[in-house]
């Protein structure tokens, strides 16, 4: 009996480990098999990426959705190796001018010159002269600021009679052919400002300014060296130029890993901001008038202003109100301007009477007043980070806004005549500093680390697996690029090391991110595209689009907006579209009737490439 007892005990010995051991395994099976499912390698689409409330409200998480059963957008690109060598062929589809879809009839013709413009240089919104002319005032600049024709005007802008391929970046900083922006007025007008020269074929670019004669990249170095706390590229890396002129200072702080959103309107000046998109310099057209600059409150790091000419007292001082809803809660204005350092009665006014009060009404502190050369100076202002200083004025002028009555966003929504409360609830997210260029491309303060690593990665997929190998695009000859509707600025953040820049769109009817791609050290706007953008014709290289024209169509017509399309990019540009199936087979004919090649890429990312074409009198 004892000899059974001690055989039994020796057998639930060995048993219970062996049975602890199998359980175990079976567990580590499952696991693994619930975590090989749970981790496939997806990405959420561009749709997916786009978040619905405002800025103002939390930001969901990105988590990944379900796969459709039958996915209509570029839902990942996961393929090996093996698939892209051996399926390119078969899914690529070239055309020239047909493909199987309907043909889009339409008898395109240029588009004619009016009293103030070139039909050359042909901007919808700002060339309307009809509306302009019955303008009540032009007080407040009010006929440089957008008057949009209804309906828009289908007709296409002819080229420059002898227009050629731009010079490509970097050598274009410095000079352009005379031929694609002929325009001789400034050569002679700033001639002693070093702006720009006539040699031979080309117009050349020195470097210099009116306030920057002997070079900006002096100026530049001058700046830092009075407040090194702006260390270009590092704390300072979104900058507003406004008044740009051709857009010099921009251009060299690109050098400092610093990007510029350089704007002036579109005055006697003629052809600034063309001149600086033809040098590949980030620009646009735009005054600041009677309407908010589209941008959101809170977003670049320094704004600087060389002679630029606005009447910062205006309108109660409306001008410099602007500045700063704008300009980021403990951001800088460098003021360049003869008020800060000529000694006569009328800028002493200007200086004591203006800028004085008006920067202590909003308390701005004067950070460092001092001379450059030259006889020249420049004032630096810095925006307080609280509202304590808004609190403790003698006097509420002006007074603290009433958030509720304000506009959301800064699309044709006039100029505020108060102060916007700086939000002190969040303040260690929404209004903190940015962490230093580049580690703010994925560490915003609007958006969490993971939302911006997620973003970043599902569009490196595309452009690296895609965009830059498999489209038989030369990038090296792309420089100017727009993303049309950007969500969080991810197809910009993919392309950052290469040496091209990228204007994000916002669409103004949609999701609000544009305070987050400012976060995170790229630039864009707000724009509406059933209407004309505010730049010159052949002003961008490549357009991207991600599911923009599905809910575009629901407010105007897709032919308008490839009009537009047409309009901006250069004669051999390129455009890339994902959107769903039924609306890129509406595109494809569309792009054929304006003589562009497209191909249809996986089936899934419409190629388009613009031609030299353009309508004439035996051509339809």
């Amino acid at each position: 009996m004892a000899s059974s007892s001690s055989s039994r005990t020796l057998l639930t010995e060995r048993r219970l480990p062996l049975l602890l051991s199998f359980f175990l395994l079976i567990l580590a099976i499952l696991l693994l098999l619930f975590s090989s499912s749970s981790s496939f390698n997806y990405f959420p689409s561009a749709k997916d990426l786009l978040p619905s409330p405002s800025r103002s409200s939390p930001l969901p998480p990105i988590s990944k959705p379900e796969l459709p059963s039958n996915p209509t957008s570029v839902e990942d690109f996961d393929e090996t190796e093996a698939d892209r060598d051996n399926g390119d062929a078969a899914d690529e589809e070239d055309v020239g001018g047909g493909g199987g879809e309907e043909e889009v009839n339409i008898k395109w013709e240029v588009c004619k010159g009016g009293k103030t413009f070139q039909a050359a240089d042909y901007i919808p919104c700002l060339d309307n002269w009809n509306a302009i002319k019955k303008l009540k005032s032009r007080r407040h600049m009010e006929h440089r600021e957008r008057h949009c024709p209804k309906p828009s005007l289908r007709c296409l802008v002819p080229l420059p009679s002898r227009y050629k391929v731009p010079v490509p970046w970097p050598k274009s900083r410095d000079m352009i052919w005379y031929d694609n922006v002929p325009h001789a007025k400034l050569v002679e007008y700033k001639k002693d400002q070093n702006w720009v020269r006539s040699s031979g074929d080309y117009l050349v670019f020195p470097g210099g300014g009116t306030q920057f004669k002997d070079g900006v990249s002096k100026y530049i170095k001058f700046i830092e060296q009075n407040l090194p706390a702006i260390n270009w590229g590092g704390h300072t890396r979104v900058v507003l130029d406004v008044g740009c002129g051709v857009a010099s200072f921009g251009g060299y702080l690109m050098d400092r890993n610093v990007i510029t959103m350089s704007f002036a309107p579109k005055d006697e000046h003629e052809a600034q901001i063309q001149f600086a998109l033809e040098r590949g310099i980030p620009a646009f057209l735009s005054v600041i008038g009677t309407q908010k600059l589209p941008f959101p409150d809170n977003v670049f790091d320094l704004i600087h202003c060389s002679r630029c000419r606005v009447h910062w007292d205006g309108d109660g001082g409306k001008p410099l109100l602007e500045l700063n809803r704008i300009l980021r809660p403990g951001g800088f204005f460098v003021w360049s301007a003869t008020p800060v350092y000529r000694d006569n009665a009328r800028d002493q006014t200007v200086w004591k009477c203006t800028m004085v009060a008006l920067t202590e009404s909003i308390c701005w502190k004067t950070v460092k007043k001092s001379m450059y050369s030259l006889g020249i100076g420049a004032v630096i202002y810095q925006k307080p980070i609280s509202n304590s200083c808004y609190e403790k004025r003698v006097e509420n002028n002006p007074p603290l806004c009433n958030e509720k009555n304000r506009a959301g966003i800064s699309w044709y929504a006039p100029l505020d005549s108060c102060l916007p409360r700086i939000s002190v609830g969040r303040t260690d997210i929404q209004n903190s500093w940015p962490a230093s260029w580049p580690d703010r491309l994925n560490v915003g303060s609007s958006i969490s680390e993971e939302n911006a690593t997620l973003d970043t990665k599902h569009w490196e997929k595309i452009v690296n697996n895609r965009y830059l190998q498999d489209l038989a695009i030369d990038w090296s000859n792309i420089r100017n690029v727009m993303d049309m509707n950007a969500g969080y600025g991810g197809f910009a953040a993919a392309l950052v090391n290469q040496p091209l820049w990228v204007m994000n769109i916002v669409p103004a009817n949609g999701p609000d991110t544009l305070g987050i791609i400012f976060d995170r050290g790229l630039i864009g706007v707000y724009h509406d595209w059933c209407e004309s953008l505010n730049t010159y014709p052949r002003t961008y290289d490549l357009l991207h689009s991600a599911f923009l024209f599905e809910n575009l169509k629901k407010r105007c017509d897709i032919l308008d907006v490839a009009v537009e399309m047409d309009r901006i990019l250069r004669p051999g540009g390129w455009v890339l579209i994902q959107d769903t199936a039924a609306m890129i087979k509406k595109m494809r004919p569309i792009l054929h009737s304006l003589h562009w090649n497209t191909t249809l890429h996986k089936k899934q990312i419409l190629v388009g490439k613009k031609s030299f074409w353009r309508p004439n009198e035996t051509s339809t």
